[in-house]
């Protein structure tokens, strides 16, 4: 039986518009350090109560969790009693919709920190009111968060599943082909393209398989499959520096299972 694709990191039952956000039950807050949410003694992220207001000054709105609104908000220093985690390593200690709230909560905070000034005009921004965004009261240029598409492909012929490794990966490390879809072109092309750039080899039966949000630091996953149409193996040498057709008995070191690639992976070896 094929497992179920779950796209960690989704915040579903998180309401991003609610008609009335601010009145209610008591709120929860997230709070972000560098790269890093701070969790109560009981290992959530989401506190509901904390040494601050529950809405401190800056903070921001990021949606309504079972009718209680949710805030976000960057911190400089630790408050006693909160413990800071890495977003990566909040994966299987949480649920995945406190996982999901997280990592809308880290990319907001990102995006409030690094949009400080108008990259118009250099004056300082300010936020909207009425929603996330930044607005430069000089030359009225809003900009809001800042999401990266890209796609992600699982190529196979065969028996074999196509698998490249980039050098930043840790030692030993292979996935399935990744890359960012770029203007003017639609995820089909990005999909082609990608792979033939980094591997020299054509896919055909393109094929759609779920998406994910990667929080790391602003990226929308699309996942595809696809078979193998022709060519040679090539490795750019830059996005990828080594690519092999692997059988399921033989696989390398693969990408940790809060990913859409490892699902991907997961998908194939089940129909195996």
């Amino acid at each position: 039986m094929v497992p179920a694709f779950t796209p960690h990191f989704t915040a579903e039952r998180l309401a991003f518009h609610p008609a009335d956000p601010f009145h209610g039950p008591s709120p929860l807050l997230v709070l972000v350090g560098e790269g890093d949410v701070l969790c109560g003694a009981d290992g959530s992220p989401l506190l509901s109560s904390f040494p601050e207001d529950p809405a401190p000054e800056g903070s921001l709105f990021i949606g309504s969790l079972d009718g209680r609104p949710v805030f976000a908000a960057g911190v400089d220093t630790v408050p006693v009693g909160l413990r800071p985690v890495p977003l990566r390593d909040l994966f299987g200690m949480v649920g995945d919709e406190e996982l999901g709230i997280a990592g809308r909560a880290v990319q907001y905070v990102d995006f409030d920190r690094t949009h400080r000034y108008c990259g118009r005009c250099g004056a300082a921004t300010l936020m909207k009111e009425d929603e996330i965004a930044r607005l430069c009261p000089s030359c009225g240029l809003v900009v809001y968060p800042r999401l990266s598409p890209a796609v992600i492909v699982r190529v196979t012929d065969g028996d074999a599943i196509l698998l490249a490794r980039s050098p930043h990966f840790p030692a030993g490390r292979y996935s399935v082909i990744a890359g960012f879809v770029e203007p003017g072109e639609n995820v089909e092309h990005a999909a082609q393209r990608e792979v033939m750039e980094e591997t020299g080899v054509a896919i055909r039966n393109l094929r759609y398989f779920g998406s994910q949000p990667w929080p790391f630091p602003h990226s929308l996953m699309i996942g595809f499959t696809a078979d193998y149409a022709g060519g040679d193996l090539c490795p750019d040498g830059l996005e990828v520096e080594d690519a092999g057709w692997f059988t399921a008995d033989a696989l390398p070191d693969l990408p940790g299972p809060a990913s859409i690639a490892r699902a991907l992976i997961e998908d194939w070896l089940a129909g195996q």
